[in-house]
């Protein structure tokens, strides 16, 4: 079923925000939510891309507005909130998805830099934080709403030398464990997903492209043999921010395929029988 016919009229009259909304998870999530009746505010940094988004979705009879918002700004997010309020007169969604902390966050304890992790945990929690702030409050006026976090399956799950992202995206789960207590007396629910590896544009262009069969042995690795698309993100975002959740809060959800309930050592073997199998080496 398309995006312009699937649940046409479930967030009619409500207002959105998607952090991180020109691209990727963040684009696929404002195209479901604004073809499902929502108003959205795309905030990114990318205002082309932005625009893009926002042109394809007004096109399909949707109605969205961008706006320039750099989630490592205190200014930027509050900004973010107001616009919202101010163009549509209140607020009932945040998916707090925006996060390019770059290789610049890669390491260990020893690599990082201070100040690299300074950055990088601004974005990831610092902002979660801000946009919380400032959206619970309009949120409170309408007599509810619902919040959606971008944790991921790093943040219950370590990979070598990602200390900053591991450390982030596990911070961002037991945050969405305290909003969801804080502020479910006053009807908003707080959850977050935890996506497994998503294909986006970015990541198409960049590693997929270049590396014939990478993609198809990642596949390998999931029970459903085959990798995440931002619409498989999107779906679960919107079914949390609708009424058919009304009793799901502080949940964090791993959209991934089933790749976290799988016993490693025997997906271990698996990936180098099938490696073996067809001749293929990851260029890294």
């Amino acid at each position: 079923m398309s995006e312009t016919t699937d649940h046409m009229d479930r967030f009619a009259g409500r207002i959105a925000i998607v952090t991180g909304g020109a691209l990727g998870i963040g684009g696929g999530t404002a195209r479901k939510l604004a073809a499902q009746g929502a108003s959205v505010l795309v905030a990114d940094v990318n205002d082309e891309a932005a625009a893009a988004n926002v042109a394809g979705i007004t096109e399909r009879g949707g109605t969205a507005k961008a706006i320039h918002t750099d989630v490592g700004s205190h200014d930027a997010i509050k900004e973010m909130i107001d616009t919202a309020v101010s163009e549509w007169g209140r607020l009932d969604i945040l998916v707090q998805n925006a996060y390019d902390g770059g290789r610049r966050s890669n390491g260990s304890a020893v690599e990082v830099a201070e100040e690299d992790w300074d950055h990088s945990m601004a974005l990831l929690t610092k902002a979660l934080f801000l946009g919380a702030k400032y959206a619970v409050p309009e949120m409170q006026k309408n007599g509810g709403g619902s919040i959606v976090n971008l944790a991921s399956v790093h943040g219950i799950l370590m990979a070598p030398r990602k200390l900053v992202y591991e450390a982030g995206k596990a911070a961002v789960i037991g945050m969405t464990k305290q909003m969801a207590i804080d502020f479910g007396p006053i009807g908003i629910r707080v959850n977050c997903i935890l996506p497994g590896h998503i294909v986006t544009e970015s990541s198409q262009a960049a590693t997929w492209d270049e590396t014939p069969g990478g993609l198809e042995f990642f596949d390998q690795q999931y029970p459903v043999r085959r990798t995440g698309v931002p619409e498989d993100i999107a779906n679960a975002i919107s079914f949390l921010c609708s009424e058919d959740a009304s009793f799901i809060t502080g949940h964090p959800l791993a959209v991934d395929g089933g790749l976290t309930i799988q016993l490693q050592e025997d997906l271990g073997v698996a990936l180098g029988k099938y490696a073996r199998e067809n001749e293929f080496q990851m260029p890294y």
